[in-house]
């Protein structure tokens, strides 16, 4: 019994090592990108006709007129009416989207996981001291 636990003591010491420093820059840097990112709105959209190509305009937050043409993946079918609801961002209105934006927080669910890892090795280490 004595013998595995001189094992496992430098293999918590090495996994709190292996969470903590690379866990808690992630999530300082989830943070960061949090706080950086810029709001998505909605705006009801009409959609007009330019030149053979499909593009839509809307009155942004700021009421100021938005126009954007659509790529070909947006205008193969998926608007079929003459109004839509597009989603833009708000501070780079030409970012927009018929569907809603969906943040990835891969950064963040990555560092909560190393970071996790870190701090139940620690615990496991301090554990093995009192045995």
């Amino acid at each position: 019994m004595a013998g595995s636990l001189d094992v496992l003591g430098p293999i918590l010491e090495m996994m709190t090592w292996v969470g903590f420093v690379p866990g808690v820059p992630l999530l300082v840097s989830a943070w960061i990108i949090a706080k950086r990112r810029c709001q998505w709105a909605t705006a009801d959209a009409e959609q007009f006709a330019a030149g053979g190509f499909l593009g839509l305009q809307w009155v942004d937050q700021a009421n100021e007129e938005q126009k954007v043409l659509l790529d070909v993946a947006a205008r193969d079918g998926s608007v079929d009416s003459r109004s839509v609801v597009v989603h833009y961002d708000v501070c780079h209105p030409s970012r927009c989207s018929l569907q809603p934006p969906r943040h990835d927080n891969t950064v963040l669910i990555l560092g909560w996981i190393l970071t996790g890892v870190g701090i139940l090795s620690t615990l496991g280490g301090f554990v093995l001291l009192l045995l």
